[in-house]
This record gives C-alpha cells, structure tokens and sequence, in this order.
C-alpha cells in the first residue's frame, strides 16, 4: 500500500478565495437557473376578488326603518368589493369600491364628527379645501378634503348622519360616486 503523503495523514487540497468566489457564483447561477426554471412552467392563477351585492345590503338596512345614502348605479367598471352595515349604538355603512382602472373609492355613513371620520378614511394630515356644489339627490354642498398622499374626501349631512365619499381615485371620479348617492327605496 501506497501512502497519498509521507506523513501517515490524508492529504488535502488547497483552499483559496479565489476557488470560494467561483464556486459561490456556480451556487447563485445554479439556483437562478432553477428558479428560471420554475417560472417558466408554472401557471399563476389570477385573483378577481367577489363582486358584492350592495344593493341586497341597502334593502335590508331600509327595512329596518333607516335610510342609507348609497350609489343608485356605479360608474362602468367598478364594482362593490366589500360592504358592510355596523347595528350598533351608531349604526354605521361601509362600501368598498373598485374603479375600473383599479383605484379605490369608498363610502361611509355614520353618525360621527366629521373631524374623526377625515382622519381615519383620507387621512390624518388631510387639509379641508373649497366646498363644492354637486348634482346629488342627497345634499348640493359638499366639504372636501385631501391629503398629501393623495387621498381625497367628499362629506355632506345627510338626514342626521354624516356621509364621506374617499378614496384614492381621481377627483371626477369620487364626485361622480357623489352626484349618484340617493336615497330612494329600493325593492325587496
């Protein structure tokens, strides 16, 4: 038998920073490849998020003696993605929308302080700017606000209630939302 040394002791092979350096970028080049891999034969299911119906909501909040300022139609392309009615001590509407060019606008009623309603849906450092006069079934003057980030209200009282249109969609658009508000009864 042949000895790999002449001391009795395994040999072994020579470790330098260049021999690390190569066999890292062979290791990032490896799990790119993979990864390439992946993606290339993997199909990715497209989310679309459930259209709510707003309308059977308002019925039902109607029937229980109140009336809630809603949209009669949305605008083309947008759709209700969440809706919500509070019954507590103060009751409390919420719709959450989608523009069609994927903004967000949203509506809540509430017997609350305008104040408070402003910092929570547009936004703490939210600024008060001219009130406007809108076409709506529900009230002709309407606040307005916007924040830095921007995020843009429109408020009205509407039968004791205070009625905040938001969002992060482009101005015309939430005035739009707001010319469609009515309050008219709908059928069960």
């Amino acid at each position: 038998m042949s000895e790999a040394s002449g001391t009795g002791q395994p040999s072994r092979y020579q470790r330098s920073f260049g021999g690390l350096v190569g066999s890292m970028i062979v290791l990032v080049l490896v799990v790119l490849g993979i990864v390439v891999f992946r993606g290339t034969f993997r199909n990715t299911p497209e989310y679309e998020p459930d259209h709510v119906d707003y309308r059977s909501l308002v019925v039902s909040i109607q029937q229980a003696g109140l009336t809630p300022a809603y949209p009669a139609a949305l605008p083309d392309g947008w759709y209700v993605k969440d809706a919500s009615f509070d019954t507590g001590e103060r009751p409390a509407l919420d719709l959450a929308m989608t523009t069609a060019d994927d903004h967000f606008a949203g509506l809540h009623e509430e017997d609350e302080d305008l104040a408070e309603l402003v910092d929570t849906y547009v936004g703490t450092d939210a600024t008060e700017g001219e009130p406007v006069a809108l076409d709506s079934a529900v009230a002709s003057r309407w606040r307005t606000f916007s924040d830095p980030g921007g995020d843009h209200g429109y408020a009205a009282e509407v039968s004791g209630q205070t009625v905040l249109v938001y969002g992060s969609a482009p101005q015309d658009e939430l005035e739009t939302l707001v010319e469609s508000l009515t309050t008219a009864p709908l059928k069960p």
